[in-house]
């Protein structure tokens, strides 16, 4: 590929921001028409959805940085060009955990006002602290915060001196930040607890390393053609297990969740399942189609693949949507 090929043009460095975007956009309608967003306290239900949703992206894509981090070469003819790009990935996590941080933060908030059924405005620091120590969800947030901590600390150390902090770190931090709201939260208070929690924390964890995964490959390495060689056939083969789990564990979770199946097509919850596993068909298809270009060379995969991490983000969107729903 010439280098020529690999320079990104400005508007490609918008195309995560939209993602983001659609991720967000999709949080918000999808529980809109799932009526979760109805009652009196509809501004703290719409602020817990966003930032539910930009934790949600914001954790992903760190934990995609984080594994492209460990997938980079150590040696090799493409090891100089993976230093670069580690530069950039330690960077980006810096970024992105800054941002995680603070959306948790928001999220304690609107959360404490929902608990309490107040306007986000007259929420003091008692109720949230009540919020944070009394309750399974509450807890699980401040175990997020730390979590991100970690990140945010192993970000600001590696930018100055990244032989002092092993990659993987910051990678089982950033796992352990998404895991936590997923087995605090809904999964936690189900008829059959320890089976919904397990599904869960493998369904999150293995989302996000498909879906971040991808999204640092496409971001950061899919022009670089010597250095995509040598990253795509681990990477390929984490995300076939991944998408695997990712199927098994979301039909067990629903499983949990619904009393019938039934339920699919008449709640609001059952008609989200549906819709995400419409986009878990679209998206294995789409996976196997961007993998087989990108190991041949053939450019149009940043449009295929580029498709498939819009599908991502509204999938996404989705499943912020579902943790606020029934």
């Amino acid at each position: 590929m010439s280098h020529s090929a690999a320079v990104l043009r400005p508007a490609d460095r918008l195309v995560p921001v939209l993602w983001a975007g659609l991720a967000v956009g999709a949080a918000v309608l999808a529980s809109v028409l799932a009526g979760a967003l109805a009652g009196a306290t509809r501004p703290v239900l719409l602020g817990i959805v966003i930032t539910r949703a930009g934790m949600g992206v914001a954790g992903v894509v760190c934990v995609g940085l984080a594994l492209l981090g460990v997938l980079l070469p150590p040696a090799g003819p493409a090891a100089r060009e993976g230093m670069a790009v580690q530069g950039r990935v330690d960077r980006a996590i810096l970024a992105l955990s800054g941002t995680w941080l603070v959306l948790v933060i928001l999220g304690i908030v609107f959360r404490s006002a929902d608990a309490f059924g107040r306007p986000v405005s007259t929420v003091g620091g008692s109720d949230v602290e009540r919020w944070m120590t009394q309750l399974a969800a509450g807890r699980g947030m401040v175990l997020t915060a730390g979590c991100v901590a970690v990140v945010l600390g192993c970000a600001v150390v590696r930018i100055r001196k990244p032989e002092q902090v092993p990659v993987r770190v910051p990678l089982v931090a950033a796992l352990l930040g998404v895991l936590t709201p997923a087995v605090t939260g809904h999964a936690s208070s189900a008829s059959d607890h320890q089976l919904a929690v397990l599904t869960a924390a493998v369904h999150v964890g293995a989302a996000a390393l498909w879906v971040g995964g991808l999204g640092a490959l496409l971001a950061l390495v899919a022009c670089r053609r010597t250095l995509l060689t040598a990253i795509l056939p681990r990477f390929s083969t984490l995300a076939g297990f991944c998408v695997v789990a990712v199927a098994l564990t979301g039909v067990l979770n629903a499983q949990v969740r619904l009393e019938s199946w039934a339920a699919l097509l008449t709640t609001g919850y059952g008609r989200l399942v549906v819709a995400k596993a419409v986009c878990m068909v679209l998206l294995a298809w789409l996976g196997g189609l961007a993998r087989r270009r990108l190991a041949t060379g053939r450019t149009p995969v940043l449009r295929w693949a580029g498709l498939e991490m819009a599908l991502m983000a509204v999938a996404l969107g989705l499943a912020a949507a579902l943790t606020q729903t029934g």
